[in-house]
């Protein structure tokens, strides 16, 4: 990982969700920010009527599109192009911060050379959008004095998606609109303690804090206050591990709060891979289908039932109190990890998550300033090195922590599955309003279910009308993996030639169809773009 790209590896926000009243232009990326992010795009509403202008970029008309000034409806998988596009626009228009680029980042030349193809032009092409609006969005970006780019994982879940990172965090370094107030790069968490885990090493290549295992001061570190003999090379991702297990190379796994069988890609492969493990544990607060596949099920409390810590999308650290008791034999995570532990040989002598949270600041100093006590009131955000320190609500504010940023040249290369004679057609995914990832919780409410419990596929105009589907008719949905059966919802929100489907509906689980194929980097899956035939369903 290069650039700002690998300064912000912890994936949280540079800035804070309030600054965001105060941006003038809002660059969002990748998000269907007003279905999954309610309260973010609410905030981005409120910038707007203060007159900030919003630029969209995707594949589909998002709600957020109502509120753009500019809409960039590109094809699914053409974000690097796009990105480059528009810092074209800037550097050629004279847009970029040039004291900022000059101060505080290095490569500048070779990476303007690395996006001279990118014209306008060329981009049109690539990506659909016309040059006119790729020429008006970076005007929009690059003459901002407060701009902030937002990006979830219509952005990562790529074969490129470190490439697309890296050009997002080159557009921000390009104009200065990074550590400053109300600037930044700002990608949105999808579950509301994804940025906790991360902070906690829920990652195979470091320990607590982005500590990089393997580095001998590390290493020692973690050693001495576990008082164990600890790896000193990366495991594998979950991804990998799905692998590892179709290939017998892994034996057993243990499965926290994921639901793989529904949001891991080519989901037929997934539920082979498990069925092949000799043990299998999910620990989870519903019986999921990846829970019906198990040996044992560890029955765990849900949020209200625990106390603890969540860290949010902001790096912000806030208290979860109990609120009632968990149901039957359900219990909070930490005590199913200690007892396991114990029973393995290694006691785990913690009284409570507030010890956790004590020994954590001892070994990442960033969070050295958080307490219990002083979350009673509200939350902090890292880094807040000592019990003084009041948060850090944006981050980079007295320059970078290796020196001088550098600029990543990024080339576009087109996502692993293109469309062809046989699957002519470009799937996408993502979320709706209603319904919560993989429906785990919110298709257990009735009122939810009653409104958005069924599953669709949107299309457009154009595709129904050349393959004679009608709005609501049953179709049949093929690509190399799988095949869905769901209902036609006929919408100018998707373009002519992509069809999108919700991944939370495991009867017609989008992931049947998502191609598998990783980021050869970070070993993210290709969930977003594939190719697909849509078929009417024949009446019997």
């Amino acid at each position: 990982m290069a650039g700002l790209a690998a300064i912000f590896g912890s994936g949280a926000m540079t800035n804070s969700i309030r600054e965001i009243e105060g941006m003038d232009a809002i660059f969002i990326i990748g998000s269907n920010t007003k279905e999954s992010h309610p309260v973010i795009a609410n905030r981005m509403i409120k910038a707007l009527h203060r007159g900030a202008r919003i630029v969209v970029a995707d594949p589909r008309s998002v709600p957020m599109t109502r509120f753009a000034e500019v809409h960039l409806k590109m094809r699914p998988g053409t974000d690097v192009a796009l990105l480059n596009g528009m810092a074209h626009v800037i550097v050629k228009e004279g847009l970029m911060n040039r004291e900022f680029i000059e101060a505080a980042t290095e490569g500048f030349e070779e990476w303007k050379r690395s996006i001279e193809e990118f014209t306008p032009e060329e981009v049109e092409r690539i990506t659909g959008v016309s040059r006119d609006d790729i020429i008006r969005a970076a005007r929009i970006y690059g003459e901002a004095r407060n701009a902030g780019i937002f990006y979830t994982m219509g952005i990562t879940q790529h074969t490129c998606g470190l490439d697309n990172v890296k050009a997002i965090a080159n557009l921000a370094i390009l104009t200065g609109n990074i550590g400053r107030e109300s600037t930044g790069v700002n990608p949105l968490r999808g579950q509301n303690n994804v940025q906790g885990a991360s902070d906690a090493a829920c990652l195979p290549n470091v320990f607590p804090g982005y500590q990089k295992v393997g580095l001998p001061e590390v290493q020692k570190k973690f050693e001495e206050a576990w008082g164990v003999k600890l790896p000193d090379s990366p495991g594998l991702t979950s991804t990998e591990m799905i692998i590892a297990a179709f290939e017998k190379r892994l034996k057993a796994m243990y499965i926290m709060g994921e639901n793989p069988v529904v949001t891991d890609p080519n989901a037929h492969h997934t539920v082979k891979a498990l069925e092949t493990l000799d043990f299998l544990v999910v620990q989870d607060i519903f019986l999921t289908d990846t829970a019906r596949l198990a040996d044992v099920v560890l029955p765990a409390a849900s949020a209200f039932e625990k106390e603890g810590t969540f860290t949010n999308t902001e790096r912000k650290v806030q208290r979860v109190r109990k609120a009632i008791d968990s149901p039957g034999q359900a219990r909070d995570d930490l005590s199913i990890i200690m007892e396991l532990s114990r029973r393995m040989g290694y006691p785990m002598e913690y009284s409570s998550p507030r010890d956790v949270l004590r020994e954590w600041g001892e070994l990442w100093p960033p969070i050295q300033g958080i307490t219990y006590e002083r979350l009673e009131e509200e939350g902090l955000q890292w880094p807040c090195p000592d019990e003084s320190h009041p948060g850090t609500p944006y981050l980079y504010k007295d320059g970078f922590p290796k020196g001088k940023v550098p600029f990543s040249p990024v080339s576009f290369n087109p996502p692993a599955e293109t469309t062809d004679e046989d699957y002519p057609l470009v799937l996408t995914t993502g979320r709706n309003l209603f319904q919560y990832h993989s429906g785990t919780m919110t298709r257990q409410v009735e009122p939810i279910e009653a409104h958005c419990g069924t599953p669709y596929v949107e299309i457009s105009p154009g595709d129904s009308r050349r393959l004679r589907i009608r709005d609501g008719a049953a179709i049949r949905i093929v690509s190399r993996r799988g095949a869905v059966t769901v209902s036609a919802r006929i919408t100018e929100r998707v373009a002519e030639g992509t069809v999108f489907l919700p991944m939370h509906y495991r009867e017609a689980a989008a992931n049947l169809l998502t191609n598998d194929a990783l980021d050869a980097s970070v070993k993210i899956p290709e969930l977003k773009v594939c190719a697909v035939r849509v078929e009417p369903v024949k009446r019997r």
